[in-house]
């Protein structure tokens, strides 16, 4: 199953994504005479995901007859961020040798090291990407995004896809520049207002066949900028929410972005993209505070 929420006259709303279009839930309810909820976080934090996923494998046919004039063409979509007030968003550093060679440091191959970024650097498809007035070398990375479905503790790798919501593309912006004056700084370099784009669908885990054989691909105006495959992380996905939960409990819709194959430094009217095999990819122009 494949989610997004998208915006109908300024109203954000979840919708199931179809091969042939996008039906909102407001719609689904309204002609099945159902009652999901039609917010995305609100599915994830009720629990009612599998519930769907159950639902629309169960009726899918019927669904798309009663609705099929009422789905929207993907091309005239509106997309919104998955969703804007997670608990808590974690990212990961340096995951890819090859990103840490880029920025001359030694990857970590004991621990993952992680960071927090607060929801307020959330924007989704097609948002600009604002570099600060404070950074002269803002950087955007192409990153898998693990979502988690259900509150967990303490947790194993082999338990963790029971777990998980699903998956999505992640743009995550760090300012280089302030980052290189000290690594104390870390956090103010991932926080700035436009730094975390994530969307435009939720990918659930039935649908991904082999987690680790995606690849993951930053483009920078249409090129290609840094590629690999998922496999070559030094801390693989489950490992990576397994470790995390030992440290503090997960929620639903927590996000954790795995890390990055290689950071692209975007400029005024740039167009950087998160391509991942399968998956919708995510694209967001960039734009400069201080040319604005």
């Amino acid at each position: 199953m494949r989610l997004a929420t998208i915006s109908i006259e300024g109203k954000e709303q979840c919708a199931i994504v179809f091969y042939e279009g996008l039906l909102p839930l407001e719609i689904l309810n309204s002609r099945l005479d159902e009652v999901w909820p039609t917010d995305l976080f609100e599915i994830i934090k009720q629990g009612k995901l599998d519930d769907l996923k159950d639902f629309l494998r169960e009726k899918e046919e019927m669904i798309l007859l009663k609705t099929s004039k009422e789905l929207i063409p993907h091309q005239e979509v509106v997309y919104g961020p998955l969703y804007r007030y997670p608990s808590k968003i974690w990212g990961i550093g340096l995951n890819y040798v090859d990103h840490a060679f880029d920025l001359n440091e030694v990857a970590p191959n004991t621990e993952p090291a992680s960071f927090m970024k607060p929801d307020t650097t959330i924007i989704g498809y097609g948002d600009s990407i604002e570099i600060p007035l404070q950074s002269n070398r803002t950087t955007a990375e192409s990153e898998l995004g693990i979502i988690i479905g259900k509150e967990c503790k303490h947790i194993s790798p082999d338990e963790v896809p029971k777990v998980i919501a699903g998956f999505t593309t992640i743009l995550d912006m760090t300012a280089e520049d302030i980052l290189e004056k000290n690594p104390r700084y870390l956090t103010r370099s991932k926080s700035f207002d436009t730094f975390f784009s994530f969307g435009p669908q939720l990918v659930t885990v039935d649908e991904v066949e082999d987690l680790l054989e995606l690849n993951v691909t930053t483009f920078i105006n249409g090129n290609v900028h840094r590629k690999n495959v998922v496999n070559n992380m030094t801390f693989k996905p489950w490992d990576l929410v397994s470790f995390h939960s030992k440290v503090m409990t997960l929620k639903p819709g927590d996000i954790i972005s795995t890390g990055t194959p290689g950071a692209v430094k975007i400029s005024e009217g740039d167009t950087v993209e998160c391509h991942i095999d399968g998956f919708e990819k995510l694209v967001n122009p960039v734009k400069d505070l201080k040319y604005n």
